[in-house]
């Protein structure tokens, strides 16, 4: 099994070099574009918020992407005041919910077989009832996407750690402002990914 994000050349590239194994997409792309249907009616929906408000809620963008147990006392006022404000909001923050508690089964294998599909079906059908157009264009996009990478909702595998990897040793290296010794760096990111059984010395 092969997890790799959604790209034609990286599918037959794998496909080419390791005899076609089981090609995953990276589950964060079905994530995605859910959370743009969410930020593109919130940004439309602020514009039409008092000038505090507005720059208010576009200072607190991240409450509508997490979940709601995990957000603080203040976060959860802010959260509420901005969704009585627009209905539309309200309506697009719950289908963000929706898809949000299917997916959260799904990662957590309590979903199994037909079940994975029966949970987007119901997503699905909940979208085609409501009149935002971005998130019926974003329901579309999983549809197909799932369609065409049904092993991911099956096995459910993600590179996800592999990318938070990449990212702090991205970080590492940007804040150096160069190394002029590759040893030396590659020391700080063992020592930052705590790899204490790889051993190394600067001589």
């Amino acid at each position: 099994m092969v997890v790799i994000d959604i790209s034609p050349s990286f599918k037959s590239s794998v496909n080419q070099a390791l005899g076609r194994p089981i090609i995953i997409a990276n589950r964060f792309h079905f994530c995605r574009y859910i959370y743009w249907a969410l930020d593109q009616v919130r940004r439309r929906v602020q514009k039409t918020f008092h000038e505090y408000d507005r720059k208010k809620c576009k200072q607190m963008r991240h409450v509508f992407h997490k979940r709601a147990e995990k957000l603080s006392e203040k976060q959860t006022w802010y959260l509420n005041r901005y969704l009585e404000l627009s209905e539309e909001l309200r309506e697009v923050y719950g289908l963000k919910n929706q898809f949000q508690a299917w997916f959260d089964k799904h990662r957590t294998g309590k979903t199994e077989g037909t079940n994975v599909f029966a949970g987007l079906q119901a997503f699905y059908q909940a979208v085609e009832t409501s009149a935002l157009k971005v998130m019926k264009k974003a329901a579309k996009n999983i549809e197909e996407l799932a369609t065409r990478n049904s092993q991911q909702l099956y096995f459910g595998h993600t590179k996800g750690p592999i990318e938070r990897l990449n990212n702090q040793t991205k970080v590492i290296k940007r804040n150096a402002f160069g190394f002029c010794r590759y040893d030396r760096l590659h020391l700080k990111m063992l020592l930052h990914h705590q790899l204490k059984e790889h051993t190394s010395r600067v001589g």
